[in-house]
């Protein structure tokens, strides 16, 4: 069994109340019985790409397992290659991949640099096929992006989600190793699939989205009550995919009298 943890939209702004909660997610992940075998970061770390918030994010989100994080409309890829990954100042796409045992972990930079919305680059399709050329026959491959490839009925999501998934969808139908795909941006917890394959949506530590059932544009409201929330994807010795989702109470966990 191999266990990836995500968590997703973190947004550091330098305040205290998101620090906080992305800091007790981290908390939760290292206490558990059997932790995570990799935590992936599914975009928007900051909340306007300013080097200091990435320092933040830097400090709160270490732990002493890989942590894997690619950017989210709110991020700038130069700040987020120099400070929250150590490396040289770039705007070219940040895209990675992390193995574990039979699984190969890709994760895609859909961000585009001054742009809400999403799309994968020339570039980053070319670095897929490579990678998946390189990826074992008999491997498991999680991929794992920003923007959601498929409508949400969210008013505010769905007008700036992956631009032409179908080119996306193309190169998951034609390789059966990819068991699933991993998104964020939504900042709401969601399931549904993708080009045959299962697709999970992470939930934001920073707040939750409504869906058109219960926010109506213009009005464009977080629920900022909730407490944060991480996903856990089990990815099984036959290669099944199964998620869980956990809330994690700011205050604690309650022991049950039973």
């Amino acid at each position: 069994m191999i266990l990836v943890a995500q968590v997703s939209d973190t947004h550091f702004d330098l305040g205290t109340r998101n620090t906080e909660r992305a800091q007790r997610v981290m908390a939760y992940l290292a206490e558990l019985r059997r932790r995570p075998d990799v935590i992936v970061v599914t975009g928007d770390i900051t909340d306007s790409g300013k080097p200091e918030q990435y320092a933040e994010a830097r400090m709160s989100l270490q732990a002493d397992l890989p942590v894997l994080a690619i950017p989210g409309n709110h991020d700038e890829r130069a700040a987020f290659r120099e400070v929250l990954l150590s490396g040289t100042p770039s705007d070219d796409p940040v895209n990675q991949v992390h193995r574990i045992g039979e699984l190969t972990l890709i994760l895609l930079d859909s961000s585009v640099p001054g742009q809400s919305g999403g799309r994968l680059s020339d570039e980053t399709y070319l670095w897929l096929d490579d990678t998946l050329a390189s990826t074992p026959p008999d491997a498991a491959v999680l991929l794992a992006l920003h923007h959601p490839p498929v409508f949400l009925h969210s008013p505010i999501v769905d007008t700036i989600a992956l631009e032409d998934p179908q080119r996306l969808a193309a190169v998951i139908a034609g390789d059966r190793r990819i068991i699933g795909t991993l998104a964020g941006h939504a900042h709401t917890a969601g399931v549904s699939t993708f080009a045959g394959r299962p697709l999970l949506i992470g939930p934001s530590t920073a707040s939750v989205l409504g869906g058109e059932w219960e926010l109506a544009p213009p009005e464009r409201v977080m629920d900022y009550g909730p407490d944060p929330s991480v996903a856990l994807h089990v990815i099984d010795d036959d290669h099944r995919l199964i998620t869980h989702f956990r809330s994690v109470p700011m205050g604690g966990w309650i022991a049950s009298p039973y």
